[in-house]
C-alpha cells in the first residue's frame, strides 16, 4: 500500500544545477509506448491525428512525455430527437465531420427520471461546436455540446489531473495511491453519521489531494521591446519592434540575459549582472534562436502576462523574423499562448483570479501588475529605472530583465513552492489541466467538478436553459439594485471606534446550507408531488427541497467543506506534524477555501452553466434564517453584537463563557459551526454598511470598503490615506485616541489647504488608466481616460491600446486633461476636495469627526471656492 510517505516514486528527484545548459536544444520526445511513472500535468488535441494527447511530466529525469490517444475516443453531443429524424436532417447527417449515431441511457436527475437519448458521434470537435459556421450544436438544440472535447475525454476516461500515470506497451494506466490507514480511519470515525456514498466521495477527494505533488523543474521568462513611445506597450500581434533584451531563468539555477548590441545603447555606469550569463548579439534573429533554445530545455514556462504579450510576442516575431514553425516553441490559441516544449503558466491571470487574490492571499495585494503583486507577496518588486526602457543603458537593461525573471519564478518558489502546490491541488479538484486550471476562474472549476460526478453516476447534464424553463425564477424581492432576489442579511452598524472586538464567523457558512439542506437543481423544486416534499419549504421562500434523493451539490460541496472544516484546516495548525506536511494542509485548506467561497455564488450567476435561480435564493434565505436566530440567541444571552454582514458577528468584548454557549446552541439548534475567525485590538465602524477599519493585536490593519483603498485615486490621497493608516494601526489604548485624532486632522488639513493653495503637481494629482482599446472604438460611452487620450491625439501624440493615460480633472466642458497639457492653474479644485472628503469621511465618521469641522471649512466657503 502507498501512503503519502510510502509512495511508489519521491516526489521528485533533485534538480541538478545548471542541468539546463545540458538539455538545451532539446525537445518533447515523440511519443512513446514506454514512459515512466509520472504526473499528468497538460491535455491538447491534435487536429492532424483527429487525436487527444496527455503530457506527463517525469520527476526523476525533469521530462514531459506525450501519450496519444489509442482507445478510438470520439466527440460527441446528445439530442432528444429520433435517430430517424436526424438522419432527415442534412446539417447533422450530411455533416462532412459526422460519424455515427447511438443511444444513450442515462440518468435525468433534472426530472428525477431514466431517460434515452440519441448520441451524436462526429469525427473531430469542431463538427460539434466552434465553427463560425456548420457546427451541429447550431444546427440542433444539442446537449453537452458546449463541453471542450479535452475535458469530456478526461470526464469519459475517468483521468485525474496532477495524479501519476505510466504508460506500458502503449497502454496508460493510472498508478494507484491509497490515503494512509490511519487518515483513513479517522476520517470514517468523523463522519460515522453520513451515508456510504459521502463517505467514498471523502475519501475520494483526501486520495486526491494526499497524494504528493513533484518538484517542477520551471524556468520564468522575460522580454524587453523597444519602443519609440515610451508609454506605450507593443502590439503583440504586430510585433513590429525589436527584442532588445531577453531573461530566462530556472529553478535549477540558471541565468541568462540575451542583449541585443546596438549603436547607440551605451555601456553605463551600471555593472553587467553578475549572478547570470549574459549574452551579446549582433542579429536579434540570433537572439530569439539562443532564447527559444534555452526555452525548450524546461517543461514549464512562467510568464507574467505572456499569453497576451511576452509569448505572444516572441511568437509573432519569430515569423517575422523568418524562423520556421518547429524552430518556434510557442503555439497561439485563441487567447492563450501554448508552449510546445511543455507547460506554460501565465501568473498573470492566476493572481487575477478575484478567488485567489482574496481567500489564498487575503487581498495582500490590490493592482494586478508584476511589481505590486511581488511586493506584496514577496517584499520586493520592479527594479525603478533612470529613463524609459527603450533608453536604457546595457548594465541597467539586464539587470532590469534579469529582475523581472526573477520575481516572476520567486512567485512560485516562495513558501516552500507554494503556487505551484495550490494550481496542483486546483487541477486535482476541478479535474482540469494546470494549464486551464490556472487561467479560468473558479466559476470554471466548479462547473468541471459538477460536469465530471454526472459522468461518473451517468447522468445526463442539462442545458442552462433547461433548468430555467423547468425550476422558474426567484420568488424574493432584491434589497439591493440590480439584484435577483434578496440576499443576505446586514446588521446595522454601530458607528464609533470600539475596543476588544471579536469576529464570530459561520464556519464556511452556504456550503453548510448546501450540505444540510439538500440543495442543488435536482432538489430545489423537485418534480415530486408528494407531501413529504413539498411541505419541506425553505424559510422565507415558497421553494421546497426533495427529500427522496441527495443532491449532486449538496454531495460534492459539503464533502468539500468537511475535509476541509474537520481535516485539513486542524491540521495545517497542528504543531506536532512535519513542517512540510503543515505546509501542504495548509495549501489543501486554502485551495478548499478558494473552491467553497464561491460554490453558492455561481448558481445564481446567468453565465453559469448550471444557472438555477432557485439554488442560490434558497441558500441566501436559509442563511439569513441562520444569522436571525444567531442575533437573537445573542441578544438573549447578553452579548453585545456592533455589526453584522453575511456570515460574520461582529461582539463588543465578549464573554468566553456566552460565547462558548452561544457557539454550542448553533451546533445543535441550526447544524452550524461558528468559530472566532479573528480579534481585533479596536475597530472603528462608520455609519455605513461594509465600510470599518479593524486593527488586530499585531497591528495589522483589515480595510473594508473604504474609498482610500480603492484603484485610480491620485498619489496624494493614496499617501495620505495610508499614513492615516499608519497612525490608527498603532493605537493601543482609548485614550491614545486624541493624538491620533489630532494627527489625523494635520494630516486631512494638510491635504485641504495644499490643494487649496495649488501646492500638488499634476503628477500627484494624476488619475492612471490603461486604454483597454483604441480611442476610435469607444462608441457608446467616452470614458474619462479616453477624452483625455483623444486630446493628446489632437495634439500629435500617437495613442495605442496598452497605453497608459494619465490625466487630471479641470475646469471647462471636458472636465479632464491628460498630464502632458495640463497646469496647476486649470485644476478643478472642487472636484479634488470630494475626493478628498470621500477618502476620510468613512473613518472620521468612526472616528466622531465631522470633516468640515475638521477642515475648518463652511459650505459658504465651500460656495466660493467651487466658483472660482
Amino acid at each position: 500500500m502507498q501512503t503519502l510517505d510510502q509512495y511508489v516514486l519521491p516526489a521528485s528527484e533533485p534538480i541538478p544545477k545548471g542541468s539546463a545548459l545540458d538539455l538545451v536544444g532539446s525537445r518533447i520526445p515523440a511519443a512513446t509506448s514506454e514512459i515512466p511513472q509520472s504526473y499528468f500535468v497538460s491535455i491538447g488535441y491534435d487536429g492532424e491525428k483527429r487525436s487527444c494527447y496527455l503530457r506527463l511530466y517525469d520527476p526523476k529525469s525533469h521530462r514531459i512525455n506525450e501519450w496519444y490517444d489509442n482507445t478510438g475516443h470520439r466527440p460527441y453531443c446528445f439530442s432528444d430527437k429520433s435517430i430517424e429524424e436526424l438522419s432527415g436532417n442534412e446539417a447533422v447527417s450530411k455533416n462532412p465531420g459526422f460519424e455515427k449515431f447511438q443511444i444513450a441511457e442515462k440518468y435525468d436527475a433534472l426530472r428525477s427520471v431514466s431517460a434515452t437519448r440519441t448520441q451524436i458521434v462526429a469525427k473531430d470537435p469542431l463538427t460539434i461546436g466552434g465553427k463560425p459556421v456548420g457546427s451541429i450544436r447550431d444546427a440542433i438544440r444539442a446537449w453537452e455540446a458546449d463541453i471542450k472535447y479535452v475535458q469530456n475525454y478526461i470526464y469519459d476516461n475517468n483521468l485525474e489531473p496532477g495524479m501519476m500515470y505510466e504508460v506500458k506497451g502503449g497502454r496508460l494506466k493510472q498508478v494507484e495511491y491509497f490515503l494512509a490507514e490511519e487518515a483513513s480511519a479517522r476520517v470514517e470515525r468523523l463522519l460515522h453519521t453520513e451515508s456510504d456514498e459521502y463517505r467514498r466521495l471523502v475519501l475520494e477527494w483526501m486520495r486526491l489531494l494526499d497524494c504528493p505533488v513533484p518538484t517542477y523543474l520551471r524556468a520564468a521568462v522575460d522580454i524587453e521591446v523597444y519602443s519609440p513611445v515610451p508609454t506605450r506597450i507593443p502590439d503583440a500581434e504586430l510585433a513590429d519592434q525589436e527584442v532588445i533584451c531577453a531573461s530566462i531563468v530556472g529553478s535549477d539555477g540558471l541565468r541568462r540575459v540575451f542583449l541585443l548590441k546596438k549603436e547607440a545603447r551605451k555601456q553605463g555606469t551600471r555593472p553587467l549582472p553578475r549572478n547570470a550569463s549574459v549574452e551579446f548579439y549582433d542579429a536579434e534573429r540570433e537572439l530569439l534562436v539562443a532564447l527559444f533554445k534555452a526555452m525548450v530545455a524546461y517543461p514549464v514556462i512562467l510568464t507574467f502576462n505572456g499569453d497576451d504579450f511576452d509569448l505572444k510576442y516572441l511568437y509573432h516575431r519569430g515569423q517575422n523574423l523568418g524562423l520556421a514553425k518547429e524552430e518556434i516553441p510557442v503555439e497561439m490559441g485563441r487567447d492563450v499562448a501554448y508552449a510546445t516544449c511543455g507547460v506554460h503558466i501565465d501568473l498573470y491571470k492566476f493572481f487575477f483570479n478575484r478567488s485567489i487574490q482574496v481567500y489564498a492571499f487575503g487581498q495582500r495585494y490590490r493592482e494586478n501588475t508584476l511589481g505590486e503583486v511581488s511586493e506584496a507577496i514577496l517584499g520586493k518588486g520592479k527594479i525603478e529605472t533612470s529613463a524609459p526602457v527603450s533608453e536604457l543603458d546595457y548594465g541597467e537593461l539586464a539587470t532590469y530583465c534579469l529582475n523581472d525573471s526573477e520575481i516572476t519564478l520567486e512567485l512560485t518558489t516562495f513558501d516552500d513552492d507554494l503556487v505551484m502546490k495550490l494550481i496542483t491541488a486546483l487541477s486535482r479538484i476541478s479535474y482540469m489541466s494546470l494549464e486551464d486550471v490556472s487561467r479560468q476562474g473558479v466559476s470554471s472549476w466548479i462547473r468541471s467538478i459538477m460536469y465530471c460526478h454526472h459522468r461518473k453516476r451517468n447522468y445526463f447534464i442539462p442545458r442552462a436553459d433547461e433548468i430555467q424553463e423547468l425550476k422558474g425564477g426567484t420568488t424574493t424581492e432584491a434589497v439591493i439594485k440590480g439584484k435577483k432576489y434578496k440576499g443576505a442579511i446586514v446588521v446595522e452598524p454601530r458607528p464609533g471606534v470600539h475596543f476588544n472586538v471579536a469576529v464570530l464567523d459561520f464556519a464556511s457558512l452556504y456550503p453548510s446550507v448546501i450540505k444540510n439542506w439538500n440543495l442543488g437543481y435536482e432538489t430545489v423544486r423537485c418534480p415530486h408531488s408528494d407531501v413529504e416534499c413539498r411541505q419541506n419549504l425553505v424559510p422565507g421562500t415558497s421553494h421546497w427541497v426533495c427529500k427522496k434523493r441527495r443532491a449532486l451539490e449538496s454531495l460534492l460541496i459539503g464533502s468539500l467543506r468537511d475535509i476541509r472544516v474537520d481535516w485539513y484546516k486542524p491540521r495545517s495548525k497542528d504543531a506536532a506534524l512535519p513542517k512540510s506536511q503543515i505546509s501542504w494542509y495548509r495549501v489543501v485548506s486554502d485551495a478548499l477555501k478558494v473552491v467553497l467561497n464561491a460554490s453558492y455564488g455561481v448558481f445564481g450567476a446567468d453565465r453559469f452553466a448550471l444557472y438555477c435561480p432557485p439554488v442560490a435564493e434558497a441558500t441566501a434565505a436559509i442563511g439569513r434564517y441562520a444569522i436571525s436566530q444567531t442575533l437573537g440567541r445573542a441578544r438573549e444571552l447578553g452579548i453585545e453584537v456592533l455589526y453584522g454582514d453575511t456570515d460574520s458577528l461582529f461582539l463588543e468584548s465578549p464573554d468566553p463563557q456566552k460565547l462558548r454557549h452561544l457557539v454550542d446552541w448553533s451546533r445543535s439548534s441550526l447544524q452550524m459551526e461558528l468559530e472566532v475567525d479573528k480579534n481585533y485590538r479596536y475597530l472603528a465602524l462608520s455609519s455605513r454598511k461594509k465600510n470599518y477599519l479593524g486593527v488586530k493585536p499585531d497591528g495589522s490593519v483589515d480595510i473594508k470598503g473604504l474609498t482610500g483603498k480603492k484603484r485610480h485615486i491620485p498619489a496624494f490621497l493614496t499617501k495620505a490615506f495610508y499614513d492615516m493608516v499608519r497612525i490608527l494601526s498603532e493605537v493601543k489604548s482609548p485614550e491614545e485616541f486624541e493624538n491620533a485624532k489630532e494627527s489625523i486632522t494635520e494630516i486631512v488639513k494638510g491635504c485641504y489647504f495644499k490643494l487649496r493653495n495649488r501646492e500638488y503637481t499634476v503628477e500627484e494629482l494624476a488619475f492612471s488608466v490603461m486604454m483597454g482599446r483604441e480611442t476610435e472604438r469607444y462608441t457608446k460611452t467616452t470614458p474619462q481616460h479616453v477624452k483625455a487620450a483623444k486630446q493628446l491625439q489632437g495634439r500629435g501624440f500617437e495613442v495605442k491600446s496598452g497605453e497608459l493615460i494619465a490625466f487630471v480633472k479641470v475646469l471647462g466642458e471636458q472636465g479632464v486633461k491628460p498630464v502632458q497639457l495640463a497646469k496647476v492653474d486649470d485644476i478643478d479644485i472642487q472636484k479634488y476636495m470630494e475626493y478628498l472628503r470621500s477618502t476620510f469621511e468613512q473613518v472620521l465618521d468612526a472616528l466622531g469627526i465631522e470633516f468640515e469641522d475638521l477642515i475648518g471649512v463652511k459650505r459658504l466657503e465651500s460656495f466660493f471656492l467651487n466658483t472660482e
